[in-house]
Protein backbone atom coordinates (compact mmCIF):
# COMPACT_ATOMS: atom_id res chain seq x y z
CA UNK A 1 0.00 0.00 0.00
CA UNK A 2 1.36 3.39 -0.94
CA UNK A 3 2.22 5.44 1.81
CA UNK A 4 -0.13 8.80 2.68
CA UNK A 5 1.14 12.00 3.80
CA UNK A 6 -0.27 15.03 4.87
CA UNK A 7 0.49 18.85 5.38
CA UNK A 8 3.02 17.95 8.29
CA UNK A 9 5.44 15.40 6.56
CA UNK A 10 4.90 16.41 3.15
CA UNK A 11 8.12 18.41 2.40
CA UNK A 12 10.24 15.86 3.68
CA UNK A 13 8.80 13.20 1.56
CA UNK A 14 9.34 15.16 -2.08
CA UNK A 15 12.12 16.76 -0.51
CA UNK A 16 15.01 14.44 -2.81
CA UNK A 17 15.44 12.54 -5.49
CA UNK A 18 12.13 11.95 -7.28
CA UNK A 19 8.83 12.06 -6.11
CA UNK A 20 5.18 11.19 -7.52
CA UNK A 21 2.08 12.57 -5.53
CA UNK A 22 -1.39 11.20 -6.33
CA UNK A 23 -4.03 13.65 -5.11
CA UNK A 24 -7.34 12.13 -4.57
CA UNK A 25 -9.87 11.24 -2.42
CA UNK A 26 -11.30 7.79 -1.70
CA UNK A 27 -15.26 8.64 -2.23
CA UNK A 28 -13.91 9.57 -6.27
CA UNK A 29 -14.08 6.73 -8.80
CA UNK A 30 -11.20 7.68 -11.09
CA UNK A 31 -9.00 7.81 -8.01
CA UNK A 32 -9.91 4.41 -6.64
CA UNK A 33 -9.34 3.21 -10.37
CA UNK A 34 -6.21 4.94 -9.63
CA UNK A 35 -5.17 2.96 -6.58
CA UNK A 36 -3.80 -0.11 -7.93
CA UNK A 37 -1.66 1.49 -10.24
CA UNK A 38 -0.37 3.71 -7.74
CA UNK A 39 0.31 1.19 -5.31
CA UNK A 40 1.86 -1.36 -8.00
CA UNK A 41 4.34 1.50 -9.35
CA UNK A 42 5.09 1.83 -5.43
CA UNK A 43 6.56 -1.68 -5.31
CA UNK A 44 8.20 -1.41 -8.88
CA UNK A 45 10.09 2.30 -7.63
CA UNK A 46 11.04 1.24 -4.06
CA UNK A 47 14.34 2.80 -3.32
CA UNK A 48 14.64 4.31 -6.69
CA UNK A 49 11.72 7.21 -6.39
CA UNK A 50 9.11 8.16 -3.69
CA UNK A 51 5.39 7.38 -4.25
CA UNK A 52 2.86 8.88 -2.23
CA UNK A 53 -1.11 10.01 -2.01
CA UNK A 54 -2.72 12.89 -0.42
CA UNK A 55 -6.31 13.10 0.54
CA UNK A 56 -7.30 16.44 -1.12
CA UNK A 57 -9.70 16.00 1.95
CA UNK A 58 -7.47 15.60 4.84
CA UNK A 59 -4.90 18.02 3.38
CA UNK A 60 -7.09 20.81 1.73
CA UNK A 61 -3.81 23.47 2.57
CA UNK A 62 -2.31 20.97 -0.25
CA UNK A 63 -4.54 20.68 -2.86
CA UNK A 64 -5.21 24.46 -2.68
CA UNK A 65 -1.19 25.23 -2.55
CA UNK A 66 -1.05 22.90 -6.06
CA UNK A 67 -3.75 24.22 -7.24
CA UNK A 68 -5.73 21.22 -7.87
CA UNK A 69 -8.72 21.69 -9.36
CA UNK A 70 -9.80 17.90 -10.33
CA UNK A 71 -8.56 14.75 -9.10
CA UNK A 72 -7.03 12.66 -9.41
CA UNK A 73 -3.66 14.77 -10.24
CA UNK A 74 -0.41 12.96 -10.11
CA UNK A 75 2.53 15.96 -9.62
CA UNK A 76 5.83 15.13 -10.63
CA UNK A 77 8.08 16.33 -8.21
CA UNK A 78 12.50 16.51 -8.43
CA UNK A 79 14.58 17.52 -5.13
CA UNK A 80 11.65 19.25 -3.89
CA UNK A 81 10.42 20.77 -7.26
CA UNK A 82 7.18 20.34 -9.30
CA UNK A 83 8.60 19.20 -12.90
CA UNK A 84 5.32 17.46 -14.20
CA UNK A 85 1.48 16.87 -13.67
CA UNK A 86 -0.80 14.59 -15.27
CA UNK A 87 -4.78 14.94 -15.03
CA UNK A 88 -7.00 12.08 -14.72
CA UNK A 89 -7.05 8.64 -15.02
CA UNK A 90 -3.30 7.04 -16.92
CA UNK A 91 -1.78 4.03 -17.48
CA UNK A 92 0.61 2.22 -15.32
CA UNK A 93 2.73 2.64 -18.36
CA UNK A 94 2.43 6.25 -18.93
CA UNK A 95 3.29 7.27 -15.25
CA UNK A 96 6.16 4.66 -15.05
CA UNK A 97 7.94 6.36 -17.90
CA UNK A 98 7.61 10.13 -16.41
CA UNK A 99 9.29 8.70 -13.69
CA UNK A 100 11.82 7.20 -15.20
CA UNK A 101 12.71 9.85 -17.52
CA UNK A 102 13.62 11.74 -14.40
CA UNK A 103 16.10 9.52 -12.43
Amino acid sequence: MTKQVITDNFAKEIETGVSLVDFGATWCPPCQMMEPVIDELSRDFAGKATIVKVDVDQSPELAQMFNIRSIPTMIFFKDGQAIDATLGVQSKKSLAEKIEASL
